[in-house]
Parts: C-alpha cells; sequence; structure tokens
C-alpha cells in the first residue's frame, strides 16, 4: 500500500464518519483497550449523556458477544484459519445517531437457533424486552462460555431499537454474521 492510499483510506473513513474500527482477534486485553479507547472518544464528542451512555453501553455487548462467540465456534469448523478466529467493529456516527456494527463468522449449523433467537427479540416492544431479559435472567443457566444468552436482548433494549442482521455464506460450513445497531 503506498502512501497516497493510506491517505484515500483515511479520507475514506473520515467521509464515512467512522470514529474507530477494528479487524482482528478481540481478545480480553482488547476488549479492555477499545472500551478505553471508545469512553474517551465518547467523552470528548457534542452529544448527550444519554446517547454517549447507550453506545457505550451496546458497544460493551457487541464486544462481549465477539469476545464470547468467536473463539467458541473454532474449535468445530473443519474450515480454521486465522479469518475464522477474526471480527470486525465499527462505529460510525451520522449526526446524533451511531451505529456499531459488528462481524464475525460462525458455523452454519447456528444459524437457525440465533435466527430465531433475532425474530423473536426483534418482534417485542420495550416491555416485551424487560420481561424477556427478566424471564431469562431468572431461568437462565451461565454457559461454559460464561454467558447466560442475555447479550442481544440487553443490546435491543439499549439501543431502543431493532436489530439489523444477516448472514452471508462463506463456504460449506462457515457464514459471517454481521449485526448492526443503530443508537439515537
Amino acid at each position: 500500500m503506498s502512501n497516497t492510499s493510506t491517505y484515500e483510506l483515511y479520507k475514506k473513513l473520515d467521509d464515512e464518519n467512522i470514529i474507530m474500527s477494528f479487524k482482528g482477534v478481540v481478545t480480553s486485553e482488547l476488549l479492555t483497550s477499545m472500551l478505553h479507547i471508545m469512553e474517551l472518544k465518547l467523552r470528548f464528542l457534542d452529544e448527550q449523556p444519554k446517547i454517549k451512555k447507550k453506545v457505550f453501553n451496546v458497544l460493551v455487548e457487541c464486544l462481549q458477544n465477539l469476545y464470547h462467540h468467536t473463539e467458541a465456534n473454532l474449535e468445530s469448523m473443519e474450515y480454521v484459519e486465522t479469518v475464522a478466529n477474526s471480527a470486525l467493529v465499527v462505529i460510525i456516527r451520522e449526526g446524533n445517531t451511531f451505529m456499531v456494527r459488528t462481524g464475525n463468522f460462525i458455523e452454519k449449523s447456528k444459524i437457525e437457533k440465533l435466527e430465531k433467537r433475532l425474530e423473536e427479540i426483534n418482534s417485542l416492544d420495550e416491555e416485551g424486552l424487560k420481561l424477556m431479559y427478566r424471564e431469562n435472567l431468572k431461568n437462565s443457566q451461565i454457559s461454559a462460555k460464561g454467558t447466560a444468552g442475555l447479550g442481544m436482548i440487553d443490546i435491543a433494549r439499549k439501543s431502543g431499537n431493532k436489530l439489523d442482521y444477516q448472514f452471508l455464506s462463506v463456504n460449506e460450513h462457515s457464514c459471517f454474521f454481521s449485526l448492526n445497531v443503530k443508537i439515537d
């Protein structure tokens, strides 16, 4: 990549209002660092404290999902390459609206269950999400990954918007799962 193309990349990120992005393996250290960086960036943005808090809380949940679920998928995937362990996080600001976009590889065998869960979450209003969260908290058990299955519910509750998602087939065993969360 030449210096000119580095500037072009910088300009493109700036033109598209990307305030932070990362592509790679999400580790606990990276999670902590990204949250610290975003906390500092949010502190200096001219934005309502309520919106800043929503953005930060959604980012926490999204990063935790990537941390817990990207690694878990690797053990049983037949196609294990560095890319399979990789995730994408992008935070965009356009006016008073933020988008937290994440992407990671998952096994195709897990799509149906995840999609059903996301559709159920998207079918609920604020009160329904609150009840679902409480019910899941009351009845759930901590998984081997250390999660209780509350992440997506919490993301929908904290963002106040429906979850926009997509599954893109990569090969016969895996797909790329994209989650786009709008915060306004």
